[in-house]
């Protein structure tokens, strides 16, 4: 089975059972649409340098120094699409980030996706990392054989100063992992995962990342930030006071209590894009869920608004569709047809280098994926669709 397909199996397999019904919330204060057609931005077919160049995480981006756009949203072996707007980017063949895929946990070199990015000035680009170690890849690292079992997950911090070409791991390098190796707790997954993208908000950056939580620890998205993204040190989690959680290495700290983090709520799954919509001043969250009783009636990408980013409304459903925690639908109805992941809005009026905030008509990111039978492949198209963003009052 394809990384991407066992990592969302690994989430909903995680998550699902869990999802408590939603406590009463306000309604979304903004309504999404989707309007026009849908665009090609990048095609396995024809666009990749190697056999590991496909859709797999949310897409990200970011304005170089020199104005063109730098995007990440391929694989473990990062290489950036690169432009001068959404309508021409290219795959540049370099790799920004290897994964060596270390046998060793505590090099933290398993596979390593660039899932989040920040600038201020285009030229130092720092990032967080979904990094994935599997233990049952290694012989003798794991009791069990599958990767669910196996899978052990831990958020980084990297960095470039050459406005993105290539990215080195930061000094300290954990920013949000398990109080525990990855050699205890075995028999599901563990760890923090998914960071979503970065955003600014009153001289702090922002981020969420997610968790499948451990005695302690509640399962479900936790909110981040930091002053600067470019001093690894400064990263802390909310705990539902204040921003006081401060993660630590556990192969370098072993034994310490770790403080615990708020899931926020109505999340359940990690968090694909936050953006604030600059008419009204509302943030915007958007992400995919499998269909949950008394959560998520139908399948598909899910959107929230918030004032503080803290406090959010109820979900709304944006599009109903398969995605990859069901991709063969109810009854197999959707055998051998396409599922729709990694949801990511963007805008190209946006203000400042992130893209973290939009006016009326940002732009949904988002991979289509072909099933083979009821498992997602590696015939995948990175798709573009134009939104409309309007008051629901």
């Amino acid at each position: 089975m394809p990384t991407s397909a066992r990592r969302a199996a690994a989430v909903a397999l995680a998550l699902t059972a869990s999802v408590a019904p939603l406590r009463a919330q306000s309604l979304p204060a903004l309504k999404l649409s989707i309007e026009g057609r849908a665009e090609k931005v990048f095609d396995t077919a024809t666009d990749k340098c190697a056999p590991v160049d496909m859709p797999d995480v949310n897409p990200r981006a970011y304005r170089a120094a020199d104005g063109s756009i730098v995007m990440f949203a391929l694989h473990f072996e990062a290489r950036p699409l690169r432009g001068p707007d959404f309508a021409h980017l290219k795959i540049d063949c370099h790799v920004a980030l290897h994964s060596k895929q270390d046998p060793d946990p505590a090099t933290y070199d398993g596979r390593r996706y660039l899932t989040s990015t920040w600038t201020a000035d285009g030229k130092r680009v720092a990032a967080l990392i979904h990094d994935e170690y599997h233990a049952d890849h290694h012989p003798g690292r794991c009791l069990f054989q599958s990767d669910l079992q196996c899978w052990w997950n831990t958020v980084l911090s990297f960095r470039s100063d050459d406005g993105g070409a290539n990215f080195t791991p930061s000094k300290p390098l954990v920013v949000a992992a398990a109080p525990f190796t990855q050699d205890v707790g075995q028999g599901r997954h563990r760890g923090f995962f998914s960071p979503s993208n970065m955003v600014g908000k009153d001289g702090y950056v922002y981020a969420f990342v997610s968790t499948t939580g451990w005695e302690g620890q509640h399962f479900g998205a936790c909110l981040i930030r930091n002053r600067d993204p470019i001093n690894a040190a400064g990263w802390r989690g909310y705990d539902g006071q204040d921003f006081n959680v401060r993660w630590r290495d556990p192969y370098r700290t072993k034994g310490e209590a770790q403080a615990i983090c708020k899931a926020i709520e109505p999340f359940g799954f990690p968090v694909g894009a936050v953006l604030r919509h600059r008419a009204s001043g509302n943030w915007i969250a958007l992400w995919e869920a499998p269909r949950v009783e008394g959560k998520f009636p139908t399948s598909g990408f899910y959107y929230a608004t918030s004032r503080n980013l803290i406090d959010w409304s109820l979900p709304a459903l944006l599009a109903a569709a398969p995605t990859m925690h069901q991709p063969c639908g109810a009854g197999d109805s959707n055998r051998d047809g396409a599922v729709l992941s990694y949801p990511s809005l963007l805008d190209e009026t946006s203000e400042g280098r992130n893209f973290d905030n939009a006016g009326d008509a940002p732009s949904l990111f988002y991979a289509r994926v072909k099933n083979n039978g009821c498992i997602p492949g590696a015939e995948r198209v990175l798709m573009r669709q134009k939104l409309k963003i309007t008051s629901a009052r």
